[in-house]
């Protein structure tokens, strides 16, 4: 592997932590940027260097590198949003995955991979929200209850992110795959 490769796979990994901690204060849920700079690591980087920006970040975090929004180390996988952290890996790497077959980079076309790459975080976020405080923490949550929680009170802002992301994304592609 490339030190470049080595650099940008680092350097979303970081963006990715840092991204959790900015938040812009809007009623009734915050807006960060981690999801934006999860889809820009798949659109940048392509499939297996997003993969492992995510995989970095995860790593990171479960060593006890308090980068995850409410800090770090093993046990939090058994936070009940621990499952988003996973979704982003598979959403990194999808959206690179659509991203390293387009023909042509369009608005549509990134925004259509973000959207799926969004799906995975939310099926596997929700399901793991679900599971870990049924399970875990032995209290009983319906499916309904989970969509509630994990996903409704996120899901307008998180297309809102995708739209801004494919967006710009396309205007800065061709530059930035020229230097990569």
């Amino acid at each position: 592997m490339k030190t470049r490769d080595m650099i940008l796979i680092a350097l979303f990994a970081a963006l990715t932590a840092i991204g959790a901690f900015i938040k812009i204060p809007i009623p009734p849920v915050p807006i960060t940027m981690q999801l934006a700079f999860v889809v820009y690591a798949g659109i940048f980087l392509g499939a297996r260097k997003a993969m492992m920006s995510q995989l970095l970040y995860l790593l990171i975090g479960l060593i006890g590198i308090p980068i995850f929004t409410y800090g770090g180390g093993i046990t939090y996988i058994f936070q009940p949003t621990f499952g988003y952290l996973i979704g982003f890996l598979l959403c990194a790497t999808v959206i690179g995955f659509g991203v390293d077959r387009m023909g042509k980079v369009t608005f549509l076309g990134l925004f259509a991979w973000s959207i799926l790459g969004l799906a995975l975080v939310y099926v596997i976020g929700v399901l793991y929200l679900y599971g870990i405080v049924n399970v875990y923490f032995g209290q009983v949550m319906t499916m309904t209850a989970a969509l509630k929680a994990g996903l409704l009170p996120f899901i307008l802002k998180d297309l809102i992110v995708l739209v801004i992301v494919a967006w710009t994304a396309v205007r800065v592609y061709p530059r930035v795959k020229q230097v990569l």
